[in-house]
């Protein structure tokens, strides 16, 4: 069986989140997101409800499971014996960073692989950070987030 693990703060989750989930759900036998509290960063939802978001949106897959992590995603995947990170590339800068977090991934759990997905173009430019800022600022978010997003952010923002 081959699973998978992919790990993020989803805060929130948006249509590039999904398609990665998609496109990693129809290659793996077993897909775990991973929802993690990023201690760099101030999430705008708590864990409890970005868990909550992320379960309502992938129940059309049967093999996706979700669940929460307040560590090292290399401890994470060793514990649950999966050995293949999914990471979505946006870019440049993305692939720059995500390239050194694989790299200390391999370092501290030697099993790790990791998979570098690209964005679909649609979503190219699509950031959790930027859908808080258009919310912020009450514009129509239906293009780059699921409805279900799209309320919880109206009801953060409102």
């Amino acid at each position: 069986m081959l699973k998978a693990a992919f790990p993020g703060s989803f805060d929130p989750p948006s249509f590039g989140h999904l398609d990665i989930i998609g496109r990693g759900a129809a290659l793996f036998d077993e897909l775990v997101v991973v929802v993690g509290a990023n201690r760099q960063k101030k999430g705008l939802f708590t864990v409890e409800e970005r868990i909550a978001l992320v379960a309502e949106l992938v129940k059309p897959w049967k093999n996706v499971t979700v669940e929460s992590w307040d560590g090292l995603i290399a401890d994470f995947i060793r514990d649950r014996d999966i050995r293949l990170l999914i990471r979505g590339i946006r870019g440049v800068n993305d692939f720059s960073q995500e390239l050194d977090l694989s790299i200390w991934n391999k370092t501290l759990n030697p099993k790790a692989e990791t998979i570098f997905m690209s964005a679909d173009p649609r979503y190219s430019l699509l950031s959790s950070s930027a859908l808080k800022e258009l919310a912020s600022f009450h514009q129509d978010l239906s293009p780059y987030a699921p409805l279900l997003v799209v309320e919880a952010l109206k009801k953060k923002f409102s």
